[in-house]
């Protein structure tokens, strides 16, 4: 099921209503059919929500759905056939200066298309006349029934969803939740916010099953959360809470044992808040709100008497939801729980199916290999993990009965237990209809291929999945919906990238999903044969193929006639004769395939329904050629090398949204490229003149782009052609990306650019002024001596929705843009690539304002992270203490600096980076200390041949030293939790661990000949160094060698004996 019925019969339901509005229906005889199925569709609907929930379970329901669906996929054919035609007459009929269509005309010239049309709507009719009729043998509940229903069966669950503060100690494994325990503990007890009147909110944040819970329980029942607090409350607050339940839990929490009344009014809110703000007056307390589904309960019941306590009060949630903790105003940064590694996972799997000690050493030598996969497929998620021992646990520990487990967990979500399918199931429910198709269509997508942002927003366009009655802005609307599903962590933004471009999906959710869309799409690859065999009994919607050996064959995809989405990855055995004819309801269209026959590609042009095209192949020409053929294409991508210029036709796509060019080799644009008004996102479009012509001055009257991106603007010839682009006129524009052809060379040096290039593109980039709504800029290439003037000084400043800005490849720049540091909401600075700066200077940092301005002016007041990468001659970073009496950088949390010469890090970073908090060093020539930073909690410092020093750091939890051979001090460090050493030609430990540190963990990647005098323990020479420290994991040779060492419970377990080969 990648559709929702009732979110679904809404788009039908619009399409219905457009067609409608066409003279042409009238005149087709079919204006009453219309109507007809629209009525059919509204008295459907009613029933459509509890249809939708039953199918899931209900066999006999899953058979009438389909054909219900299946019915509404016809539907949406037939209305796209007819739509098209009316527009096409009406864009003909305005060629040739008719200003009215004539449909008595149009009918005349086309009946076969009319009697053909016709014949359609009625059959649709009769099938709606059935489906509706057979509804009564279901007794679907009505919309309004359905919903007092569930809302009552809800009502009536919450016990078992409630949770207790009792912790289970099993359920305790690994460093990283105790880690987690210490961050919010320290967040919660931390001494100078105690006389905030105001009570702090943190909140813990992640996908249900992740561990939420389990380290709310932790922290509650810290030793000192007990000290610090009068009180501790804990509140189970569930989907559906009950106002009166949870006030009357509350007042008992804070009465029983404190000296106060246990008893409670019976049920009337009135009578409650009273008592509770009578027992908790000027009481410090400590409240967990456990599973908070709506701020509600917090805003609307709690806040209020829970405000009389004493100040230093505190309160930890825990959601799924990032809108409800900021709903409840937590404090930033959130605590996402992350996944657990394999290795925690695994022990957390043996605690659950062991007995004993005993117990657990048997299944680590014989069961590992089949547990590991278990786990793989748990993908770190801990209610899985648990959910799987549950069941191990009620099996033999046999091979065979773990292989069973296994294959059962492999083929079918059913199979799991109902614990881990209701907790992502309630995530499920809780999203609208709409949002619901756009979950499992993500689910959908191949796990190891990376499907960006507005690519994933494209498909859900084109399968109508995002459709508003009040907007034709579908792209903010499904970027919307895409964030949501990040908020409620049901996908997970991929750090690696800068800006919200990629998730992933937890693949026990994804499985979840699969489950819930079996009827409609499959995912088949090369090697799977029931995948093949399914091909051959079913029919699917969506089709999902990955071919890694070239071995699956086109003709297998031939039955599949109904699809309205094909995703192709990887190489297929295709004939010469091989075409999409069959596919004729085809809307989506991915395929990363570079032995596309021309045939395949030719016969493209047929299918009438594509909105969506992505290709990677080689021969893409013979497309192009028809592309005009594709009246209602709204996304087109091409990669192909091969593709040199874009085809006059491609003009006619007036309904073309998105037109990604990047991986092509085009240079020709067609000079009536501005008739393309809906365009939205462009990307790769060259710079190109001809004459007194320029490409750019197309882009002139294309008022609607939301992203562009520009490549080979060396090629301007004149800076006046640069200008009619009129860039600063787009008043839509969020996202710019300004590129030149690198000048660096394959070694990495930089080719020779004259003063007059230099002096030409700085006047060419002046002219591409960005529009003040700009959000993401990106420059490349650019190699101008200074930055664009309206990056400079003051000039900056009226980019006030600036977030982030990323230049790399900057050949002869020789400064930063110093109009930065004005940006008010500048949250992501990057440079790659910069040799010709040798010092930032004063000016960086500066900024001037009034006098009365000067108590509140902040430098880079939002500036969240600062990556500074490849500045190979970079030297000095001017940055006294007083700056100006102007505070700057002072919300920096992150700062990485790679490959660079710098002497040491400036004062005022120090002094004024408060909240600096993780700092990365890779490659630093000649800096020889890091010192004095008083809130660093994690540094990484790798190959830094001169360092020698790192002090001073009171709340510094992670250290890594990655072949720094010269760091001989380590102190003024009491919180490290966790130091890192790694160099394969350390052969003895460093003297500071004798004296200066005590880590709880230490990790040691070094020399064989050191770890064996490590593996020699009490009696070798090391011992010292090492004996005082909790857990010791230290590795020779990748890991072939190693030595495991736990102070308390005393372990140490080596494979380096007396007759270990070391070969």
């Amino acid at each position: 099921m990648a559709i929702v019925l009732d979110a679904f019969a809404s788009y039908v339901g619009d399409l219905l209503k457009q067609v409608s509005q066409d003279e042409l229906t009238l005149l087709l005889g079919v204006s009453g059919e219309i109507d007809n199925l629209e009525d059919k569709l509204c008295s459907l609907k009613k029933l459509l929500a509890d249809a939708e929930r039953r199918r899931i379970t209900d066999q006999s329901v899953q058979g009438w759905v389909r054909r219900l669906k299946a019915t509404m996929y016809d539907a949406t054919d037939i209305l796209d056939l007819c739509h098209l035609k009316a527009t096409t007459a009406q864009y003909r009929s305005f060629d040739i200066g008719c200003l009215n269509l004539n449909p008595l005309l149009f009918c005349l010239r086309n009946p076969l298309f009319a009697h053909d049309i016709g014949s359609r709507i009625k059959a649709l009719n009769a099938k709606l006349d059935a489906i509706c009729n057979s509804a009564a043998a279901f007794s679907f509940l009505k919309l309004e029934v359905y919903e007092d229903v569930t809302a009552a069966a809800r009502r009536s669950r919450p016990v078992d969803r409630k949770t207790d503060p009792v912790l289970e100690r099993s359920a305790i494994v690994g460093e990283k939740i105790e880690d987690d325990t210490r961050i919010l503990v320290e967040r919660l007890t931390n001494i100078k916010d105690q006389k905030v009147a105001m009570i702090v909110v943190v909140a813990i944040v992640g996908t249900g099953g992740i561990g939420k819970t389990t380290l709310a329980k932790k922290v509650f029942n810290d030793e000192a959360i007990q000290e610090r607090f009068d009180k501790k409350i804990w509140l189970s607050v569930t989907q559906d809470l009950n106002d009166t339940e949870l006030l009357r839990t509350a007042i008992k929490s804070v009465s029983v044992g404190g000296g106060g009344s246990d008893t409670t009014p019976d049920s009337d809110r009135s009578l409650l808040v009273p008592a509770l703000v009578n027992a908790i007056r000027d009481r410090k307390f400590f409240l967990v709100l456990d599973d908070v589904w709506s701020e509600r309960a917090w805003n609307n019941l709690l806040k209020a008497p829970l405000s009389h306590g004493a100040a230093g009060s505190r309160v930890l949630i825990t959601t799924r939801h990032d809108d409800v903790a900021r709903g409840m105003q937590a404090i930033h940064p959130f605590h996402h729980v992350d996944k657990m590694s394999r290795e925690v996972a695994w022990s957390l799997l043996k605690k659950q199916v062991a007995s004993n000690d005993t117990d657990e050493v048997e299944i680590d030598d014989t069961l590992k290999d089949i547990g590991m996969e278990i786990i793989h497929k748990c993908d770190g998620l801990p209610l899985a993990v648990k959910v799987m021992g549950g069941l191990l646990r009620r099996r033999e520990k046999r091979r065979a009965d773990w292989e069973q487990v296994l294959q059962d967990f492999l083929r079918s979500v059913p199979l799991l237990p109902a614990e881990l399918n209701d907790a992502i199931y309630l995530s499920y429910q809780d999203l609208n209809p709409c949002l619901k198709q756009c979950f499992l269509h993500y689910s959908l997508l191949p796990k190891n291929v990376p499907f960006f942002k507005n690519t994933v927003i494209s498909m859900w366009m084109s399968e109508g999945f995002l459709h508003e009655a009040d907007t034709d802005d579908l792209e903010q609307l499904g970027e919307g919906f895409y964030k949501e599903l990040i908020q409620r962590n049901l996908t997970e933004l991929d750090v690696t990238y800068v800006g919200e471009w990629l998730c992933t999906m937890h693949d026990v959710v994804r499985s979840f999903a699969h489950h819930l869309a079996r009827d409609e799409a499959l995912l088949v690859s090369s090697i799977d044969e029931l995948g093949k065999s399914a091909l051959k009994s079913q029919e699917f919607f969506r089709l999902f193929v990955e071919s890694n050996d070239g071995e699956f064959g086109w003709e297998l995809l031939q039955g599949q006639k109904s699809l309205r989405m094909l995703i192709v990855i990887g190489e297929l055995k295709i004939k010469p004769k091989d075409s999409f004819i069959n596919f004729s309801s085809l809307r989506t269209l991915h395929i990363q395939n570079y032995n596309c026959t021309i045939s395949l590609v030719e016969s493209l042009h047929q299918l009438k329904h594509l909105r969506y095209i992505s290709l990677n192949c080689n021969d893409v020409t013979r497309l192009l050629q028809n592309i005009n053929k594709l009246k209602l294409l709204q996304y087109l991508e091409i990669k192909s090398k091969y593709l040199v210029k874009l085809p006059d036709s491609i003009v006619k796509l007036g309904q073309l949204r998105h037109l990604n060019l990047i991986g092509t080799s085009i240079n020709g644009i067609p000079r009536r490229f501005h008739r393309l008004t809906n365009l939205r996102y462009l990307y790769g479009f060259p710079a190109q003149v001809d004459d007194d012509w320029c490409s750019l001055q197309e882009l002139g009257p294309l008022a609607q782009f939301r992203q562009l991106g520009l490549i080979n603007l060396e090629d301007v010839s004149a800076t006046s052609l640069a200008a009619k682009a009129r860039l600063s006129e787009k008043s839509h524009l969020s996202y710019l990306r300004l590129f030149c052809t690198s000048r660096f060379g394959e070694d990495g040096l930089v080719e020779d650019v004259s003063k007059n290039e230099q002096h030409h593109i700085e006047e060419v980039f002046d002219e591409l002024t960005p529009p003040l709504c700009l959000e993401h800029i990106d420059i490349r290439g650019y190699f101008g001596q200074r930055p664009p003037r309206w990056m400079m000084s003051r000039a900056a400043c009226a980019y006030e929705r600036l977030l982030i800005v990323t230049m790399g490849d900057l050949a002869c720049c020789t400064q930063l843009p110093d109009g930065l540091c004005w940006l008010p909401c500048l949250h992501t600075f990057q440079v790659n690539r910069a040799p010709a700066i040798k010092c930032i200077g004063h000016e960086f940092m500066t900024i001037h304002p009034s006098s009365s301005q000067r108590h509140r002016a902040h430098a880079f007041p939002r500036l969240k992270s600062l990556m500074l990468f490849n500045m190979v001659e970079w030297e000095e970073w001017e940055w006294d203490q007083q700056l100006d009496n102007v505070q700057a950088m002072h919300g920096l949390e992150e700062l990485h600096l790679q490959n660079c010469k710098l002497r040491r890090l400036p004062l005022g970073l120090s002094s004024h980076a408060i909240a600096l908090t993780v700092m990365r060093l890779y490659n630093i020539k000649q800096i020889n200390s890091v010192e004095s930073f008083p809130f660093l909690v994690e540094l990484e410092l790798l190959d830094n041949p001169d360092i020698e020093r790192v002090a001073s750091l009171p709340r510094l939890r992670s250290l890594v030293v990655v072949r720094c051979p010269e760091v001989r001090a380590l102190e003024g460090v009491p919180e490290l939790q966790r130091l890192v050493l790694e160099d394969v030609h350390m052969e003895e430990l460093p003297a500071y661990l004798l004296k200066d540190v005590t880590p709880r963990h230490l990790v040691l990647y070094c020399s064989l000949k050191l770890l064996t005098s490590i593996a020699a323990g009490e009696s070798g020479p090391e011992w010292c160094k090492l004996s005082h420290v909790l857990h010791v994991y230290a590795y020779a040779k990748m890991k072939r060698w190693h030595v495991l060492y736990t102070r308390d419970p005393y372990s140490f377990e080596t494979n380096i004996g007396n007759n270990s080969s070391f070969e």
